[in-house]
């Protein structure tokens, strides 16, 4: 996630503080990844020393403003334009998780499956139950205009269908992997146990040649 553009992207709407940005950032996520307020502030030290933001005055209570400046706008162009990149996959916690517990003896494969099954399934229905609740408030305001809030709730729907769609496809892939772990589990019953070479065998063929006179 960059905190970075996300600060810009913020700034380039009004000049804020840190603690405005950071609760304009949760409000408008849905707190989903919270922010640290030590982070919002070190990312607007580097912003400042990169000359795409700079300090505008306070608000009065000590809070230092900022804004963003000329370089900052074209930043935050540039980083709508371009695509996200993923280059290098995510660390999958569940996925290595699985690796580890399929090539470690003494693991029950399964039960760590229906375990994340079922917490996954009910991750699902929180979601689920969220998106129903904030689709009650979404859309159009009263007096027909989209206001800020309606924004803001549209693009906290966003987030929550993103959440539901990463957990809907979690949940097929964990069906996958019950499903070939059984497919395995027939091949390899069908397979039969490993042939064991009689010692007998083994040793006649391990002697020395005699030379015939």
């Amino acid at each position: 996630m960059s905190i970075r553009h996300s600060l810009l992207a913020l700034l380039q709407d009004q000049p804020r503080y840190g603690y405005q940005l950071r609760g304009e950032f949760e409000e408008r996520t849905g707190a989903t990844w919270p922010l640290n307020i030590g982070q919002v502030y070190t990312t607007l030290d580097r912003l400042e020393r990169d000359a795409l933001v700079e300090k505008d005055g306070d608000d009065g209570d000590g809070h230092v403003i900022y804004s963003i400046t000329a370089a900052g706008r074209a930043e935050v162009v540039g980083w709508f334009a371009a695509p996200v990149a993923a280059t290098n996959p995510p660390r999958n916690e569940l996925a290595i998780k699985l690796a580890l517990a399929l090539t470690l003896d003494g693991v029950d494969v399964a039960a760590v499956i229906q375990a994340q099954r079922t917490a996954s399934m009910r991750l699902l229905q929180d979601y689920t139950r969220q998106r129903r609740t904030a689709a009650g408030s979404a859309g159009v305001g009263p007096t027909g205009a989209a206001g800020a809030s309606d924004a803001n709730d549209a693009a906290w729907l966003l987030v929550l269908d993103s959440l539901i769609f990463s957990t809907e496809a979690e949940v097929r892939w964990l069906d996958h992997c019950e499903g070939w772990m059984a497919q395995r589990a027939v091949r390899s019953r069908q397979a039969g146990p490993p042939v064991v070479e009689p010692a007998e065998a083994k040793a006649s063929r391990k002697a020395p040649k005699v030379a015939s006179k």
